[in-house]
Order: C-alpha cells, then sequence, then structure tokens
C-alpha cells in the first residue's frame, strides 16, 4: 500500500475543503471533519457568535480545552496507579520471597 498523500475532500459549515493526507489517516481526517462541523454548528446556532471565522476560532477552543481536560484527568489517574502498582510488585516480592525455594524438579529445597 502507498504511503502517497491522497486528496480527501470534507465539508464544514457547507464549505467544501480539499486536504491532503496519508491513504491511512483518510478515515481519522473526515472524523475530525465531523466532530468540528458539529462544534462549528452548535456555536452558530446559539447566535452569540458571528462570522465563520469567530466560530472556527470558538470551537477550535472549546476543543482545545476538552483536550486539556483529558490530558490532565489521564495525568492524575497515572499518578494515582504508580504508588499502587509499586505496593502491589513489593507485596509479591515478599509474598515469593516467604515461600521456600523449588528447585529444577519442583521440590522444595
Amino acid at each position: 500500500m502507498s504511503n502517497e498523500p491522497i486528496q480527501v475532500s470534507i465539508r464544514i459549515l457547507d464549505k467544501e475543503y480539499r486536504i491532503a493526507c496519508a491513504p491511512h489517516e483518510q478515515d481519522g481526517l473526515r472524523e475530525s471533519a465531523r466532530l468540528l462541523d458539529g462544534k462549528m454548528r452548535e456555536i452558530r446556532k446559539t447566535g452569540r457568535v458571528i462570522g465563520t471565522d469567530r466560530i472556527a476560532v470558538m470551537a477550535a477552543l472549546n476543543l482545545a480545552h476538552e483536550l486539556c481536560q483529558l490530558q490532565r484527568s489521564r495525568s492524575v489517574d497515572g499518578a494515582e496507579i504508580d504508588p499502587r502498582l509499586v505496593l502491589l510488585q513489593e507485596r509479591v516480592a515478599q509474598a515469593l520471597a516467604a515461600e521456600p525455594a523449588l528447585d529444577a524438579s519442583g521440590e522444595r529445597v
């Protein structure tokens, strides 16, 4: 399969764009375009933001904010997991140290 860029047509707020991307990224690009289009339509529907440029900036800010929150929550989860993994490793090591060793035949030494 070729990695040569292909032209993909996407539609955002009723305007068509042609974007070059690798063939294996085509589905992700289309999914991203649908997400952006949906966010921009939500903002436009409120009527508080006028102009495609401003709607695009507000949508980008909203998506960036969601991304930051997701990254922050993942780093918090990771920080909580690490100490538990260390404790679990210590318990396993203690349990293994308490067991008598086995030789190659499976008999206790």
